[in-house]
């Protein structure tokens, strides 16, 4: 798909000019301009990938409406099938940012297509099996990278999940899937979350809970933790082990101000509460 493609300081100072209204969209330079969007869209400068290339790609399809569906489509492809698995595996490098802003693009095109519909069902079906892929796969779990800003993939793909779910077209048999892939990332003992991650992450799984997620998965995974940190404790470095405890301690709590004084989990909220007491 990507073709005729722009360098970063011409494709900045373009998307500046539309921000700006100091320019106007054109179509013959539209195809142009998300080609190098696309291509751009790791790109280590931070005011380019943030502000300009997402905050664009954000304006066109949620607020202007500006691509139709025909270049969402291909959008959606290219951004399933190539550029959310670059460097998938990889631990420290800079195709964090690549993956990680393409499953934003991916949210935002889902939000579209909860208002349009344009989307096949297969497709959301194939979407929800590469999305879980993804996170099973991804190593890199930083969230701000100093000199190239946020890299922050769990709270990205945690965002695209949601909207994911929000989907009436998705598998609700594959919901208990996801959330252990999601749940397994906060189990991960070498990167301490400090950015909020765990707030992001709860959202797709209260969301997956309230589109029909049976309450008890998600006791089971709670009540099984003191058994999962055992065993892990055996395995790890003690200074790995202190990481998943603070980490999975962290997501616990933030769950239980969640579940507070919310009838429907009160059973959760307890079994939380008790894993907490008992086990940290």
């Amino acid at each position: 798909m990507i073709q005729d493609v722009l360098k970063e300081e011409e494709l900045k100072d373009r998307l500046k000019a539309l921000k700006k209204g100091q320019a106007i969209m054109e179509l013959e330079n539209q195809e142009q301009l998300v080609h190098s969007m696309l291509a751009h869209i790791g790109s280590i400068d931070s005011e380019l990938r943030d502000t300009y290339i997402y905050g664009s790609f954000y304006e066109w399809i949620l607020e202007k409406n500006l691509l139709d569906h025909r270049c969402l489509t291909e959008l959606w492809d290219y951004s399933l099938n190539h550029l959310l698995v670059k460097g998938i595996g990889e631990k420290e490098s800079d195709w964090v940012f690549t993956r990680s802003f393409t499953s934003l693009l991916v949210a935002l095109i889902l939000a579209r297509d909860l208002q349009d519909n344009f989307l096949p069902k297969a497709s959301i079906e194939d979407c929800q099996t590469k999305l879980l892929n993804y996170v099973s796969s991804e190593k890199d779990v930083r969230g701000y990278v100093t000199g190239k800003g946020w890299a922050h993939s769990v709270a990205h793909v945690s965002d695209a999940i949601d909207e994911l779910v929000k989907n009436p077209k998705s598998l609700k048999t594959a919901y208990a899937d996801m959330l252990h892939a999601l749940w397994s990332i906060y189990l991960q003992p070498n990167y301490v979350f400090i950015h909020d991650e765990d707030e992001r992450l709860l959202v797709p799984i209260v969301a997956m809970l309230e589109q029909g997620l049976e309450q008890n998965e998600v006791i089971h995974i709670v009540q099984q933790m003191p058994l999962t940190l055992a065993s892990m404790k055996e395995q790890l470095s003690e200074e790995q082990y202190s990481i998943v405890l603070f980490n999975s301690k962290t997501l616990l709590k933030s769950f239980l101000i969640q579940t507070f004084q919310q009838p429907q989990y009160v059973v959760l909220h307890q079994c939380i509460a008790t894993c907490l007491n008992e086990n940290y």
